[in-house]
């Protein structure tokens, strides 16, 4: 099926995933670090609840853990391309993944 054929919500590069898994964030820019939770991982990015807003183009390397003790699923530098939060709420990360790492 091509992408035209597709609902709109379906015309995607890569299949989301539901993967609900511990993230480790490291902050490029001030040496900083963030625990999280990976909500959903793509072939391009992720989102990730946090307890903090990042500034949108925030880089940073991810380590994306498995919630069963295993070594680490994912390391990659990525970047903050999308923010939402409510009052009272954990902030939601669009992280686009710009590089894998070893």
């Amino acid at each position: 099926m091509s992408l035209a054929n597709r609902a709109y919500s379906e015309k995607r590069n890569f299949i989301r995933m539901r993967v609900d898994s511990p993230v480790d964030i490291e902050l490029t820019d001030d040496d900083g670090h963030i625990n999280g939770i990976c909500c959903e991982l793509s072939g391009g990015g992720m989102s990730v609840e946090v307890d903090r807003a990042l500034p949108v183009g925030t880089q940073m390397t991810i380590v994306l853990s498995s919630s069963h003790g295993h070594s680490p699923m994912l390391k990659a530098t990525a970047r903050v391309a999308r923010v939402s939060s409510g009052p009272n709420e954990r902030c939601t990360l669009g992280l686009e993944i710009e590089q894998l790492l070893n």
